[in-house]
């Protein structure tokens, strides 16, 4: 158990809005083409994005539009939190470790796991700082709406990960009320991690939608994170995320959540999306894939996701299921999300 504070990391200032560049910008470099939105055998749409395929060594093998670039990965950035709850000594494994690594679709069995953490910890709801919200599932949403139920901080998909974080903090005596503040022990250690798996420091630091700290990282490095956690020795904090989530995809997710599916059909795979349409995948060979749209549009992943792994030479039934993104007209499939490169 860590009972004294890490060695502070100093944080990069946040930019001005002039000075942040934007995807936009006249100046910025036009990403390629991901995605395509066809409906009626018409080309309406495209999503522009860049992508990174690492290889087995961590070389780039491959890469479309700027993978150096910092991004907000959002809640791909998920396992490297987890793995800081381990280090400042919290013991978690199962269900737990991937709960706290997760973005949960608000299932009945993902928030009664939250509610018997906290209360293991000697927690309550209470002292969660995640805003109030639905179930991150629209299904679990609407019986969830149907029941008479409100907007919850519990039902926020990082509730998990905020549980594990707030843990840890009783765990080592650390201050509850700030513990999503970028200087406080717990943070500093998430911060560590995230240079140590990346090999990058932190370009930009933001608030997530959840509250918590969001470091930016390029594509690369963010593919290399995902790279280290499931080569990393068996016992490290690193390799116990890894195997938690890739034990129990279902808390990582949900039922109805492509991760699930694809960690499920692909033993040893480590797959987490982020918001704004962020993926980030490793197979257990070391290869690793991510990759961004530009327009947050999360429809596009499963079948850029499901063209990226084909062209390295997988094969599995899930792709099929992930790439089948249908387009709707009068409630009739018209058309489709397909990928474009």
């Amino acid at each position: 158990m860590t009972s004294s504070s890490p060695t502070p990391i100093p944080a990069p200032t946040p930019a001005s809005a002039a000075s942040v560049p934007s995807a936009a910008s006249p100046a910025s470099p036009v990403s390629p083409v991901l995605a395509e939105v066809v409906r009626s055998g018409f080309v309406e749409g495209r999503h522009r994005g860049s992508l990174v395929v690492l290889a087995a060594d961590g070389s780039v093998e491959s890469a479309l539009g700027d993978v150096a670039a910092p991004v907000f990965p959002r809640s791909s950035n998920k396992p490297m939190q987890a793995a800081a709850v381990l280090r400042a000594g919290l013991e978690l494994s199962g269900e737990r470790l991937a709960l706290a690594a997760a973005s949960h679709s608000g299932e009945a069995f993902h928030l009664d796991l939250v509610r018997t953490m906290l209360a293991e910890h000697g927690l309550t709801p209470d002292h969660l700082q995640t805003p109030p919200d639905l179930p991150l599932d629209p299904a679990e949403a609407e019986a969830y709406l149907a029941s008479g139920r409100v907007r919850d901080r519990l039902a926020m998909n990082c509730s998990g990960k905020h549980t594990a974080m707030l843990a840890a903090a009783a765990l080592n005596g650390w201050p509850l009320a700030s513990y999503l503040d970028q200087d406080h022990p717990l943070q500093q250690l998430v911060a560590e991690g995230v240079r140590s798996a990346s090999g990058e420091d932190v370009a930009h630091v933001g608030t997530d939608g959840c509250g918590a700290p969001l470091l930016s990282l390029s594509l690369t490095g963010l593919a290399r994170a995902f790279r280290h956690f499931v080569l990393a020795e068996p016992g490290t904090p690193e390799r116990r995320v890894a195997d938690a989530m890739r034990a129990h995809p279902e808390y990582v997710a949900g039922t109805r959540r492509p991760d699930t599916w694809l960690m499920q059909a692909m033993p040893g795979t480590l797959s987490k999306m982020g918001a704004e349409a962020v993926q980030a995948l490793a197979l257990p060979d070391g290869r690793a894939v991510a990759f961004k749209i530009d327009d947050g549009a999360t429809r596009t992943l499963g079948p850029i996701l499901a063209r990226t792994l084909r062209q390295m030479g997988i094969d599995s039934p899930v792709l099929s299921r992930l790439e089948d993104a249908p387009l709707l007209g009068g409630g009739v499939r018209v058309g489709e999300i397909r990928a474009a490169f």
